[in-house]
C-alpha cells in the first residue's frame, strides 16, 4: 500500500484552524497515511492548537496584505517571498503528496510553493463569500471544498463540492436532554447569548438588560458567554441592573465556555455573530438562531453568512448598528411567542448541517493523488 504524506494549513482564526484540524485528524485516523505536517505561523492560535497533536508544525511567519501602496507593502512582499522560500524547503524536504489549505494569509505562502513545486492541493473555503487566498489560487486547484452553494459562484474551479464545515462528532452523538444535565441545567427551553470568545460589547450591552425579563417572565434558562475581554464590565452592569441574578437558577454566566459542543447541544434558540464555523454548529444542534454580524469582518463575510441562512429561513438578522435592548427582545419574543415559528426555523437549521464534512474532504484530498 503507498501511504501518503500531507500537508495541511490554514491559521490566524479558529473558522480556518478548526476545520483544518478536524481534517487532519481525521486523515490520521486512515491507514493510507504515513504522516502528518501543519504548517502554520508560529505566533497565531494554530501553534498552540496543534501542539497536543500527533502531527508535526512546520513554522512560517507571514501576515496579511497591506491595502495600500507603501513601504509597508514592499516589506510584506519580502516577508511573504521568504516565507514562500521556506515552504518550498520544506516541499522538497518532507516530499507532500497533496496540501489541504483552509485559507487565510498563513496558507498563501505554503499553497504557492505548491503550485511551484508541482504538488496538487485542495482548498476549502468556510464563508459564503470566499477569503481572498482561496478566490485568487483557486483556479490552481486540483479541487475545492465549500461551506455555502453561494461561494461557487465566486470561484474559478469547475471542481467545487458542497461539503460543509467540519463539525466535532460530539454534535452528531449528544443529547439536548444530556447536553442540560452536563450543565446542571433543567430539561427546558434554553437561550445562548454568546460572541465569540473574545465577546462582543454590542450582543452584551442588549442582553444584559433584558436578562432578568427573559428569564423570569418566560421560565427562560438562559447561558450568557461575555468573552473574557468583556467579562468584569458585563457583570458591574448586571449588579447595578439585576443585584440578585446570582440567586436565578435560569442564568448560566461564564467568561467563556471551553465545550461549545455542550453548551449548544443544550440550547434551542441562540443570539450570535456569524462566523461560518459558529453557523455551522448552529445548525448541527438544530438551533434557532438570531444572528448579529460584525460589521467589520473581512470582506464583510459575516453579512454575507448570516443572509445565506436567513434566506433559507434558518434566522433571523439585526444589525449590529440597530441593535438595543428593545430590538434584541423583539426578536427573541417574535420566537419564544410563536412555537411553531421557532420549529420552523429550527427545522431549516439543522436541514443545512452537514455531519459528514469532515470525511468527504477526506475522501476528495484523496482522491487529488
Amino acid at each position: 500500500m503507498n501511504k501518503r504524506t500531507y500537508f495541511i494549513t490554514g491559521g490566524g482564526t479558529g473558522g480556518h484552524i478548526y476545520p483544518a484540524v478536524a481534517v487532519a485528524d481525521e486523515l490520521l485516523k486512515d491507514e493510507t497515511t504515513e504522516k502528518i505536517y501543519y504548517v502554520g505561523n508560529p505566533e497565531n492560535l494554530e501553534a498552540t492548537i496543534v501542539k497536543d497533536k500527533n502531527y508535526e508544525f512546520l513554522p512560517v511567519k507571514s501576515s496579511g496584505m497591506p491595502r495600500k501602496i507603501n513601504l509597508e507593502l514592499v516589506n510584506w512582499a519580502f516577508k511573504m517571498f521568504i516565507a514562500w522560500l521556506k515552504c518550498c524547503t520544506y516541499i522538497k524536504k518532507y516530499k507532500p503528496d497533496v496540501i489541504f489549505g483552509t485559507g487565510g494569509y498563513v496558507s498563501a505562502p505554503v499553497i504557492l510553493a505548491g503550485i511551484t513545486m508541482k504538488v496538487p492541493f485542495i482548498m476549502h473555503d468556510c464563508d459564503a463569500n470566499p477569503g481572498l487566498v482561496t478566490r485568487k489560487l483557486s483556479p490552481y486547484a486540483k479541487s475545492i471544498s465549500i461551506a455555502f452553494e453561494d461561494a461557487r459562484k465566486k470561484l474559478h474551479n469547475k471542481n467545487c463540492h458542497l461539503n460543509g464545515n467540519p463539525v466535532r462528532t460530539e454534535f452528531k452523538t449528544l443529547t439536548k436532554t444530556q447536553a442540560r444535565k452536563n450543565l446542571n441545567l433543567e430539561d427546558k427551553l434554553t437561550l445562548c447569548i454568546m460572541g465569540g470568545s473574545q465577546g462582543a460589547k454590542t450582543i452584551n450591552n442588549a442582553a444584559v438588560d433584558i436578562l432578568k425579563e427573559l428569564s423570569q417572565c418566560y421560565n427562560l434558562q438562559i447561558i450568557f458567554q461575555t468573552g473574557k475581554r468583556n467579562y468584569e464590565e458585563t457583570i458591574t452592569k448586571l449588579e447595578k441592573i439585576y443585584p440578585e441574578y446570582k440567586d436565578n437558577k435560569n442564568i448560566l454566566i461564564r467568561p467563556y465556555f471551553e465545550d461549545m459542543a455542550t453548551v449548544l447541544k443544550a440550547c434551542d434558540i441562540a443570539v450570535s455573530r456569524a462566523g461560518s464555523l459558529s453557523i455551522s454548529e448552529l445548525c448541527a444542534s438544530a438551533i434557532a438562531p438570531i444572528f448579529i454580524p460584525y460589521p467589520y469582518a473581512a470582506a464583510d463575510h459575516q453579512r454575507k453568512n448570516a443572509k445565506c441562512m436567513v434566506q433559507s429561513g434558518a434566522g433571523l438578522y439585526l444589525e449590529d448598528s440597530e441593535t438595543t435592548p428593545d430590538t434584541l427582545k423583539n426578536l427573541l419574543k417574535e420566537l419564544l411567542d410563536t412555537p411553531e415559528k421557532l420549529q420552523e426555523i429550527q427545522e431549516a437549521s439543522l436541514k443545512l448541517a452537514k455531519f459528514d464534512g469532515v470525511q468527504k474532504i477526506v475522501e476528495q484530498i484523496k482522491t487529488a493523488v
